[in-house]
């Protein structure tokens, strides 16, 4: 086996586009926000769309399905089958993002008929000067106050009641699920995430979304039960926040996910998404060479065995946990 350089995924979705992940990947594409990269994980409601589609034909869902070890490897097939437990994008907001919340896996078990929830994490590739994220609700927030919100649409209200947090190229954040949050425009990002698509939208207005669908099909009073309503103060959000190099996310994240940062000379075995954010250099291994440069993605399956990086490249690399 060896690494998979897989086509851009651009399922269509409520937003826009800044034109940054076009520019990225330095292709003519359809203007879509959205690129699920390494994809097993369709949209909510809406399968097949959100699958990755390999240069073979074949759906990544049904490889994983057909040949588990060869792909994820005989310890994880064995725990998990062929689940590879992340969906990994690149997200280009053209436009600020709704306020909404993601489940937590309790939830999302109780409600959803899933193992998984959706917690996420962001690691900021461009960013507009003074770009800005929403993350968590900076007071605790009663639920009659909430639902008053939410059922009035008063977005001031909600937007007011969250932090707004600065970010910059290079910079890496952690979204628990439960977290109120929005990401603001003409921000490009690789966002790691469970592998579900669950969304509790508490802003809709102006969002062309249907009023079911924003709320995952479920009654408001239950849909709600999903937000964390306590404060996120500074120290809190403090520890959300990951590093520039190595590993890039905070270790609230080590039981979801983990992003890698490779360079000249790094390697990486067993299953993984890679995202070239940088350079130009090559993959080795026992297959041979697979070049690769700014905005190549991949899969490398764990049958390929390690893959170490030759040139002068940087490359995210994105595993499940579990």
């Amino acid at each position: 086996m060896e690494p998979v350089v897989l086509p851009a995924n651009l399922p269509e979705t409520f937003y826009r586009g800044s034109g940054r992940l076009a520019a990225f990947r330095g292709a003519d594409l359809p203007p879509w926000p959205e690129d699920w990269v390494g994809s097993a994980t369709a949209r909510f409601g809406q399968s097949p769309s959100g699958l990755t589609t390999l240069p073979d034909g074949r759906r990544l869902a049904d490889a994983l399905a057909t040949d588990p070890v060869g792909w994820l490897g005989p310890e994880r097939a064995e725990r998990f089958g062929a689940d590879p437990g992340v969906l990994v994008k690149l997200l280009d907001a053209g436009q600020r993002l709704p306020v909404h919340v993601h489940p937590d896996r309790a939830f999302a078990r109780s409600h959803l008929a899933s193992p998984y929830g959706k917690s996420e994490a962001w690691i900021v590739l461009d960013a507009a000067p003074e770009a800005s994220v929403r993350l968590g609700f900076a007071r605790d927030v009663g639920r009659d106050e909430l639902a008053r919100w939410v059922a009035e649409q008063d977005v001031t209200a909600l937007l007011g009641a969250t932090n707004e947090v600065p970010v910059a190229a290079g910079d890496a954040l952690f979204c628990p699920a439960g977290a109120p949050h929005a990401i603001g425009p003409e921000i490009l990002l690789v966002e790691l995430q469970e592998p579900t698509d669950f969304s509790v939208l508490l802003e809709q207005e102006g969002f062309p979304v249907a009023a079911e669908d924003a709320l995952l099909r479920l009654p408001l009073d239950v849909a709600l039960d999903c937000v964390d309503r306590r404060a996120y103060p500074p120290e809190r959000v403090a520890e959300l926040r990951g590093a520039r190099t190595g590993s890039l996310l905070p270790p609230v994240a080590d039981g979801f996910f983990r992003a890698e940062l490779l360079d000249r000379g790094a390697a990486v075995t067993g299953f993984a998404v890679l995202v070239v954010i940088e350079g130009e250099g090559e993959l080795v291994g026992q297959w041979g060479t697979t070049p690769v440069t700014r905005g190549t993605t991949l899969v490398l399956p764990h049958g390929a065995g390690a893959a170490r990086v030759a040139g002068e490249v940087r490359i995210v690399a994105c595993t499940g946990v579990g």
